[in-house]
């Protein structure tokens, strides 16, 4: 069964990429096609960068995958205002059709988190909305944690979408007791489909779903 996935995160600087990065070399290992896409970076664009070699077969252009940049390092929104432009989401969604025809499994990286505003009314969630069903939350685990990644989960469910996993990325070395406890919680607490720990500087994951066609 094809995979296309919304990842999402609890904030910036959570591991989206990294995670979005190791999926897709988990899928590829398997012989299957898959890409990432980054619809909107802001700053500079090495997360598009890293997904785009992850991809395969490995597409022609940066703009193919990562159709909206913006130089201003800020949330979608602002970086737009800062620098006079507008952010076309119509674009967006045309650019993930064209990736959907072309490969099997299609991994989309959100900007920021669940609610950072792409226009003064239009969310990140709003886009993963439009472009999949089912979402996996990536969180810093360590303490603190549980409060964003409960709200970010029921923000996913009341938008009718399936929370289809939580990553709890160890981005520090050293772990805290939350870090310890907090997959314990949250599968006695939110329960989903799977929860998965990646260690510090983890290189390889194994592939989170049951099968893939």
């Amino acid at each position: 069964m094809p995979v296309n996935l919304f990842i999402t995160g609890t904030d910036t600087g959570v591991g989206k990429t990294y995670f979005t990065r190791l999926l897709l070399s988990s899928i590829v290992n398997r012989g299957k096609k898959a890409i990432g896409f980054k619809p909107i970076s802001c700053g500079d664009r090495e997360d598009a960068e890293i997904i785009m070699r992850a991809s395969f077969p490995e597409p022609s252009s940066l703009e193919l995958i990562n159709p909206i940049h913006l130089k201003t390092p800020a949330a979608p929104m602002a970086a737009a205002l800062i620098e006079g432009k507008e952010i076309n989401i119509e674009e967006i969604k045309d650019k993930y059709k064209n990736l959907v025809h072309s490969y099997d499994n299609v991994i989309v990286e959100g900007a920021g988190g669940w609610a950072v505003p792409i226009t003064s009314d239009y969310y990140v969630g709003d886009l993963a909305a439009e472009l999949c069903s089912d979402v996996i939350i990536v969180v810093d685990n360590k303490l603190g944690a549980l409060n964003k990644t409960i709200l970010t989960a029921n923000a996913i469910k009341d938008k009718g979408l399936n929370l289809a996993g939580i990553v709890l990325n160890h981005i520090e070395p050293e772990r805290d007791t939350a870090s310890i406890s907090n997959r314990s919680i949250l599968e006695q607490t939110i329960n989903p489909p799977f929860i998965m720990e990646i260690l510090h500087d983890e290189t390889e994951i194994e592939y989170p779903f049951v099968s893939i066609d």
